[in-house]
């Protein structure tokens, strides 16, 4: 049974229309590269403090404030410092006393 113009038309213009309404954001993975995904997904923050904190001398430390700091922003900045740019919720939380909290 064929697909009459009109209905062939609907159905283009409904797709269309979820695919433009869809809110996408910008995921920075483990080797660097970008890839979109849905906002509402969650990074695995385990994985990626860990990757995060692979350097630091505290690694207890950098792992429980990156693993607070990842629970709250949903991202973890490439590479093991730096990068703040890409992720700004995470790169300007701060401790009581005023310092940086996230590693």
């Amino acid at each position: 049974m064929p697909i009459s113009n009109s209905s062939a038309a609907c159905l283009i213009s409904a797709f269309l229309f979820l695919s433009l309404t869809q809110t996408h954001e910008k995921v920075i993975n483990s080797d660097g590269m970008g890839q979109y995904s849905f906002a509402d997904m969650k990074i695995d923050c385990g994985k990626e403090c860990t990757r995060r904190c692979q350097q630091s001398s505290r690694q207890n430390v950098c792992l429980r404030a990156c693993g607070t700091c990842c629970a709250r922003c949903n991202c973890v900045p490439p590479g093991t410092s730096g990068n703040a740019d890409v992720c700004p919720c995470y790169s300007n939380m701060t401790t009581h006393g005023g310092r940086k909290k996230c590693p």
